[in-house]
């Protein structure tokens, strides 16, 4: 049986966050309750093209999915499980925000079947939370980390994020140390940095952002202090103890299959890309939504697997590539590897009986720039 991931979008919130250009919004309780409906009809629609894949990682996000209550989420899982082939060890993630999850939704969740929590937490200083536009406090999070533990789930990722207004060094610094600090810790800890997006608040009125140069530090001292607490750097912006990687979105830098339902929902499969309409009103009334439906090039193939192999700190095969591609990355890309070799910014990993290039330390620091040379013009 071939492996399938499979990602749900619950494009739901509270509130917008300011920085925020996910396909969200806030919605009542009638409407939440139709798209519930809704994605079971396109869950159970879509089934018989999957009947041939083992589904190996659900991932639900947002949105905030933790706005559903516990019997909406049991009833999405429920169809998955009916409908699909389930692995017997699934990773199954779900988005939870604190402000919207409650000890009676957690358990109603670990029961349905999620293994594994991401909390979006962002910072622990209260005012960066603020100006970030967030619905919560640092003490909602400690105590929904507190209520999750005690619920049993013991598969935590948490978000934090880097360089946003108002932050320092120090403030950075000591939010790392405090999500190091809680017992335990988490097995798993997201920190990327802001990104200003069009058509959000922070792009209209941008507000004061740490400099170039203190973004870089954060990065360095992130990978510094995560490194000697027992975190292992798997992806530019992913830390997890051994054997916690986020095998879902390993799915995504790898190029495995994965299909997406909800609005807005991306997927990949058999080297065709395709998505969901965006539009929520068409949705909730049952209309055809796949859409956006493109086979992938050879040049697109080995242009994705060069830039989102090289997020992860293994980099990639070159035995592999030469297996899917027919050519040998030095004949596709001639010169550019050794050139960043030269200048420290990849470097070849041998061992297994086969090559790896990957980033080094430096490359971390300008892969846009390494990444953008393996676009194949």
């Amino acid at each position: 049986m071939r492996k399938l991931g499979i990602y749900i979008h619950i494009p739901f919130c509270v509130r917008k966050c300011l920085y925020c250009d996910f396909l969200s919004a806030p919605a009542d309780e009638e409407v939440r309750e139709q798209y519930v409906e809704a994605l079971c009809r396109e869950i159970r629609k879509e089934s018989q093209k999957y009947a041939d894949r083992t589904i190996e990682t659900i991932f639900l996000g947002g949105g905030t999915p933790s706005v559903l209550t516990g019997d909406q989420l049991s009833r999405i899982l429920q169809t998955v499980y009916r409908r699909y082939r389930i692995s017997e060890t699934p990773e199954i993630s779900m988005e939870i925000n604190p402000g919207t999850a409650t000890e009676e939704k957690l358990a109603t969740y670990k029961e349905a079947g999620v293994n594994r929590l991401s909390i979006g937490l962002q910072s622990t200083v209260d005012e960066e939370l603020q100006r970030l536009g967030r619905i919560h406090n640092s003490r909602d999070f400690f105590d929904l980390y507190e209520i999750a533990v005690k619920t049993g789930f013991n598969n935590i990722n948490i978000d934090l994020m880097s360089a946003i207004p108002g932050q320092s060094l120090e403030s950075w610094q000591k939010s790392l140390e405090r999500i190091l600090e809680l017992d335990p810790a988490p097995e798993h800890i997201s920190a990327y940095s802001l990104i200003i997006e069009e058509g959000t608040p922070f792009y209209e009125n941008t507000p004061p952002l740490p400099d170039e140069d203190t973004e870089r530090e954060m990065y360095r001292i992130t990978n510094d202090i995560l490194r000697k607490a027992g975190y292992e750097r798997y992806e530019i912006s992913n830390y997890a103890k051994p054997g916690y990687a986020c095998r879902h979105n390993c799915t995504y830098w790898e190029r495995g299959d994965y299909t997406g339902f909800g609005i807005g929902a991306a997927s990949m499969v058999d080297n065709t890309r395709f998505s969901n309409s965006p539009e929520l009103e068409a949705y909730l009334k049952g209309k055809a939504c796949r859409e956006n439906y493109r086979e992938l090039s050879a040049k697109e193939q080995m242009e994705e697997f060069m830039f989102l192999g090289l997020r992860m700190m293994k980099g990639v095969s070159t035995k592999q590539f030469q297996e899917l591609f027919g050519k040998s990355i030095s004949q596709v890309y001639p010169g550019i590897v050794e050139k960043y070799c030269e200048q420290g910014f990849l470097r070849r990993i041998e061992g297994n009986a086969q090559e790896r290039i990957a980033l080094t330390e430096r490359g971390i620091d300008v892969s846009n720039v390494i990444m953008a040379d393996f676009l194949l013009t």
